[in-house]
């Protein structure tokens, strides 16, 4: 049998999983198969077009399990889209005229890899996809594997990503501080924007993490800190409606009665939206190489925060993002125990020459397999008839109609 050699990369956005899963790729090679050689590409597939990788060594192999305590990722992240060669070209990731699939086919087939495992999202594994298939057709030999992960939690048809779990904890850790900003100053709103381009799905786990946080504090009775000062008065996702002036007289009322109010927005609600008046203004909006409106130059939460903050007569508004902070975290116990299923049937199905995307099948009876990557897409939406989230609406005291 030829010598087998795994690499590794990670891709896409940061998540609390990276670090982990690399470890975990490490450790369980070196367990399973401590004969495979390990490299990793630094940056994502900029490493690979680049030729810049990490040989793993045996002090890193005995030292893996220290990543599972961090955030981040420990061999760097990029956003780079094989098929757009123009964008590949204008980074200097390749030159005028070569095909990125090409370039990188051809850089694997050079450092002798057998295996690649890709650690990302939906763009990270579709990318993958692409990448599997042009070496399948051209005759070369690799076993790609990929981890599914997203903060979103909104890759099709996995039903749970890694690293989304910790992320909904640590948003919750974060705003059970920033809430306290209420006391600050008289009538004060309060906008949280929680990361979900096209999936509400964090928001939602956010704003019930939260609520579980802090459901149960003992207050002192007749002071301003009490339980009104930690609730959430509305919670906006891309996947449900809202009417503006109802929603304007009803947080209008809150705010007269009790003297603040708090918000919950995800950062894909409204965006068609904003991006309609933007581009209706003559505004060009930037995108990034998938063809992504470039989310942190719409600012979502600032637009809610004037649009609502007007209409509540807001003496003072502010927008407070636990995104960046959530995603750098390290896994929590719920992700670690995703992560190393994950891990597991991913080295079982790369030493057996099986490609896809490790994940539980919604289309499958949630069963743990390794799924086809034709079938992986990004953009799932989340599910609004789920229970716990009817039953967190009925806690928050609101009323929606789903789109």
């Amino acid at each position: 049998m030829a010598k087998q050699k795994a690499a590794l990369l990670t891709a896409g956005g940061l998540a609390p999983c990276l670090s982990s899963a690399v470890g975990g790729l490490i450790e369980r090679y070196s367990d399973v198969a401590p004969e495979i050689e390990l490299i990793a590409y630094r940056s994502g597939y900029q490493g690979v077009l680049l030729g810049d990788s990490i040989a793993i060594t045996p002090n890193m192999r005995e030292r893996a399990h220290l990543l599972h305590r961090h955030g981040g990722s420990p061999i760097g992240n990029s956003r780079v889209k094989l098929t757009n060669a123009a964008d590949c070209i204008k980074r200097g990731l390749v030159k005028e005229g070569e095909n990125p699939l090409r370039v990188a086919a051809e850089r694997l087939t050079r450092d002798g890899v057998t295996i690649l495992h890709t650690i990302g999202g939906d763009d990270t594994n579709t990318t993958a996809a692409d990448l599997a298939a042009y070496l399948d057709a051209n005759g070369y030999k690799l076993t790609v594997v990929g981890l599914p992960k997203t903060v979103d939690n909104d890759v099709v048809p996995i039903r749970q990503s890694l690293g989304a779990w910790t992320a909904a904890e640590v948003g919750a850790y974060f705003f059970d501080n920033v809430s306290n900003e209420q006391s600050a100053a008289p009538k004060t709103l309060v906008v949280h924007e929680v990361m979900g381009r096209h999936c509400g799905w964090l928001t939602a786990a956010t704003a019930r993490a939260y609520i579980q946080r802090t459901r149960h504090n003992e207050y002192v009775e007749g002071l301003m800190m009490n339980s009104q000062l930690k609730n959430i008065d509305g919670i906006y996702l891309p996947e449900i409606g809202f009417d503006f002036e109802k929603e304007g007289a009803r947080l209008r009322k809150i705010m007269d009665k009790v003297g603040f109010v708090t918000v919950f927005v995800s950062e894909g609600a409204g965006v068609d939206t904003i991006v309609a008046e933007r581009e209706a203004a003559g505004e060009q909006i930037k995108r990034d190489a998938f063809g992504h409106v470039k989310i942190d130059t719409i600012n979502v939460g600032n637009w809610f925060s004037k649009q609502i903050g007007q209409i509540i007569g807001a003496e003072r508004a502010m927008v407070q993002k636990s995104g960046y902070f959530a995603r750098s975290a390290p896994a929590n116990a719920d992700d670690l125990r995703l992560i190393q299923s994950m891990v597991d049937l991913a080295v079982e199905s790369a030493l057996n020459r099986v490609s896809g995307v490790t994940g539980h099948d919604e289309d499958q009876k949630g069963k743990l397999r390794t799924i086809e990557f034709e079938r992986i897409k990004g953009g799932k939406h989340f599910d609004t008839d789920a229970p716990w989230f009817g039953e967190m609406m009925d806690f928050v005291g609101q009323s929606w109609t789903s789109l």
